[in-house]
């Protein structure tokens, strides 16, 4: 943990898949400190993936605070701010105590009857028209559905849902809120032109479904209670603002804010934003409001990205990585003649197939680790690739990339993806993540500093290799095709291991 400056100080707290992370920074966006905590994800069953609400993000946010609290050392902490993965959901009664595991976000795929029953009942059409995307795993609304048919003691107990950064404010102040960018991913119960609840979809779909107060990011939730102050070290009374889904708040972080602006995260699963100057929807991705008021976003996510490496990784033994990478990047670009189609988990976007699975083609005795290391990260660049082209049939293609993200460390990863999209992509200097973000939306909530404010600074270029972009361009033909051709044999598959096989 690094430490330093001086003055006010803003606390943000991010909530992982496999940490959390709390950042202080001064009103100038130096980092005074920073410190992670592991957490675990719970796998119970095919499809299902969920977390402890109370011990790994409660908890877990609570020893962050502590930490960070002694390192201020008397310094104000002036504001918190709170992001997470999402959309989530979690159900609680008044006391907050969770009822269930919290069900994560589009990785989850217990819903795909719920989405299908819903869609029967509104109409596809009408809720791509109202929510501006499918319903998918992405959606919470399916979710929520889903918790009132299977776990109906839960649904009679339940007086508020969160999603994990919701939960975490209203732990730290007793209220319940949730942004409006969160808001615009509990479809279909989310009117995006109107910017509000569709409140007729709920009372048909759910019934007497209480409801969150609606607000921006940056905007103040409350102020910290006596009995978190406590938990935390924080002093009573301290604001904390709405926050968001972790994505956007580190897109915001390093500045990801222009229309034409666009962000890869390089996590253990893929995302990518882009800023829009206006609502714009396709099949396959994901419109929401965005961070800030009167913005939009379209996104898309892979269900699979550094976790297909680490993957990879653990299965020709576990060898270091920076050995595996090393072996990598002598290999040329086309990995020998593999080619890997990154469905692991499934997928997300722009193909929607909780059946999907992986599939590594061109195989022979002849190729060694670094060859399958390579057409890991090669498969996955493809599927970015994939994503922004479609993308750019909408939008246009994004005039500027910025890359973040634990997966951006080594260089080989993404000049992959640079010689793959055939674009360059800015590292930002700061790359601390959506942490950063939550530090300068609770900086511009408390009005410390403007809302135009912008903490990034100098950025490294990853400029795309033409000869290896040609060679790439020819592989994407084959990776586009490779989905179709497979997924009857890939259906097969995945029901084999439903039933166990």
């Amino acid at each position: 943990m690094d430490t330093a400056s001086t003055g006010a100080l803003f606390l943000g707290i991010d909530l992982g898949t496999g940490s959390v992370k709390g950042t202080l920074t001064t009103v100038d966006g130096d980092v005074v400190a920073t410190t992670t905590r592991p957490v675990t994800v719970q796998r119970p069953q095919p499809g299902f993936v969920e977390m402890d609400a109370t011990t790994q993000w409660w908890d877990t946010v609570c020893s962050i605070a502590r930490e960070l609290a002694d390192v201020a050392d008397g310094r104000t902490v002036a504001a918190v701010g709170v992001s997470g993965l999402g959309p989530c959901l979690v159900m609680t009664g008044d006391d907050l105590e969770p009822l269930h595991p919290a069900i994560l976000y589009g990785v989850d795929f217990r819903a795909e009857e719920q989405i299908a029953s819903i869609n029967a009942a509104l109409g596809a059409a009408a809720v791509f028209e109202r929510c501006g995307k499918d319903l998918s795993s992405q959606a919470v609304g399916p979710k929520l559905a889903w918790v009132r048919e299977q776990l109906p003691e839960v649904w009679e107990k339940a007086t508020r849902w969160f999603g994990s950064h919701s939960f975490v404010v209203a732990r730290l102040t007793g209220e319940w809120v949730l942004d409006h960018h969160t808001a615009s991913q509990v479809d279909p119960f989310y009117d995006l032109a109107a910017r509000d609840w569709a409140g007729d979809w709920i009372a048909e779909l759910l019934g007497d479904l209480s409801l969150p107060r609606l607000g921006w990011p940056h905007e103040i939730a409350g102020h910290l209670r006596p009995d978190a102050a406590e938990a935390t070290g924080l002093p009573v009374g301290t604001p904390v603002v709405f926050g968001t889904v972790d994505a956007w708040a580190e897109a915001f972080s390093v500045g990801a804010r222009r229309p034409g602006d666009l962000m890869l995260m390089y996590g253990s699963t893929m995302f990518m934003i882009q800023v829009l100057p206006s609502a714009a929807s396709s099949p396959g991705l994901w419109t929401t409001c965005g961070v800030e008021p009167d913005s939009y976003t379209l996104a898309a996510g892979m269900s699979a990205g550094g976790s297909l490496v680490t993957w990879t990784h653990d299965l020709v033994g576990g060898a270091p990585y920076d050995e595996l990478i090393s072996e990598a990047r002598a290999i040329p670009p086309g990995s020998g003649g593999l080619l890997v189609l990154p469905y692991f988990a499934g997928e997300r976007s722009p193909i929607y197939d909780a059946s999907a699975r992986g599939v590594v083609v061109g195989l022979t005795l002849e190729h060694g680790r670094g060859h399958l290391f390579r057409a890991a990260y090669e498969g996955v660049a493809h599927g970015i690739r994939q994503n922004l082209e479609v993308m750019a049939g909408v939008v246009g293609r994004p005039e500027r990339v910025i890359a973040v993200g634990g997966g951006v460390q080594g260089g080989l990863w993404t000049q992959i993806v640079s010689d793959v999209l055939g674009v360059p992509q800015e590292l930002p200097a700061v790359t601390v993540g959506a942490s950063y973000g939550d530090a300068l939306l609770a900086a511009i909530g408390t009005g410390a500093v403007p809302p135009s404010t912008d903490w990034t600074r100098a950025a490294e270029i990853v400029r795309p290799d033409p000869d290896a972009a040609a060679l790439h361009d020819r592989f994407h033909e084959s990776y586009r095709t490779l989905y179709p051709a497979t997924r009857e044999h890939m259906h097969a598959m995945a029901a084999a291991q439903q039933d166990g096989s």
